[in-house]
């Protein structure tokens, strides 16, 4: 469904048709990726609701339930796939993506290679990113996790623009056929020290690596060896910190003689006209950090291919 193909390309104006991948919304914490089928159903807190009423509904229509519920049906974009997407193994996030495509300089038609591939998140970022002419090319030394991530790409229409490949390129490095062919390379392996010296031979002059690492002490060892052939060499950690804003009700108490008595929280409208003292309610807009904040993840190292002279 993410395909950049133009009879396959997904957008709002599209109808949904059965068999589509669409991202039933509930809320913003509770997403999940649902196949149409005719005779589906799917239920949920909100009632029951029929597949057959979202087909011929455009995405990001809002649909009712049996009890007067409602759903979103949204279109799978990459960053909707990340937050819904079964995780094999620890996945990237948006942030953390967002920043690996823009320092990695990738573009359409650039040559991609990954490893490893885990659940696919980033994979499905990078490939919409070289679409509608470039490849990823990625990499997973476990085989089932590999055939989990080219069916969750046929899922989404990418089969096209990646190819899944079952490969230990800590031990091996990536495959010769890259040779001098690769725009960027990403790593995200336990050992990246050991794959850096194929991926330096894989990428073109002036390419750009970057290596995934959640402990610090992997960061200078792959630091290290970087210097060998690299330049420009940077490490940063991605920290989001997302805010809550929501309209509160405050309570504020006033003496009849005009002086302010101070203000305080009050859920329940409500007014005491004693003792010369009168309360008022009144709605405000708040704003305070998500407690559901996400921490670390993990840092983010990207090296540029020294040119020889």
């Amino acid at each position: 469904m993410l395909s950049m193909e133009l009879e396959n390309k997904v957008s709002f104006k599209r109808c949904i048709r059965e068999g589509d991948l669409v991202i039933v919304y509930e809320r913003h914490d509770n997403m999940k990726a649902v196949k149409v089928c005719e005779n589906g159903v799917l239920q949920n807190r909100f009632g029951v609701f029929k597949h057959s009423d979202w087909i011929g509904k455009p995405f990001g229509s809002k649909v009712f339930s049996n009890k007067g519920g409602f759903i979103y049906l949204l279109a799978p974009t990459a960053e909707l796939w990340t937050l819904v997407l079964s995780h094999r193994t620890q996945i990237l996030y948006v942030a953390d993506i967002s920043f690996v495509i823009m320092y990695l300089e990738i573009i359409p038609g650039c040559l991609v290679l990954e490893s490893g591939t885990g659940s696919g998140s980033l994979t499905t970022s990078l490939a919409r990113a070289v679409a509608p002419t470039g490849h990823v090319y990625t990499f997973d030394f476990h085989d089932q996790r590999a055939s989990s991530a080219r069916e969750d790409f046929e899922k989404t229409g990418l089969s096209s623009l990646v190819t899944v490949g079952v490969r230990d390129i800590q031990g091996e490095g990536f495959p010769d056929e890259f040779i001098g062919q690769a725009d960027s390379v990403f790593l995200d392996l336990p050992q990246p020290w050991l794959a850096i010296p194929s991926a330096g031979k894989m990428l073109k002059e002036d390419g750009v690596l970057c290596s995934f690492s959640p402990c610090i002490e992997q960061v200078q060892r792959s630091c290290e060896t970087l210097k060998s052939c690299f330049t420009d060499i940077r490490t940063f950690e991605i920290l989001l910190r997302s805010y809550e804003v929501r309209e509160e009700r405050l309570e504020s108490w006033e003496n009849h003689a005009g002086g302010s008595l101070g203000s305080r929280k009050r859920r329940q409208r409500s007014t005491d006209g004693s003792n010369g003292v009168e309360a008022s309610v009144s709605a405000t807009i708040v704003a305070r950090p998500s407690s559901e904040g996400r921490g670390h993840t993990g840092y983010l190292t990207f090296a540029r291919l020294r040119c020889v002279i």
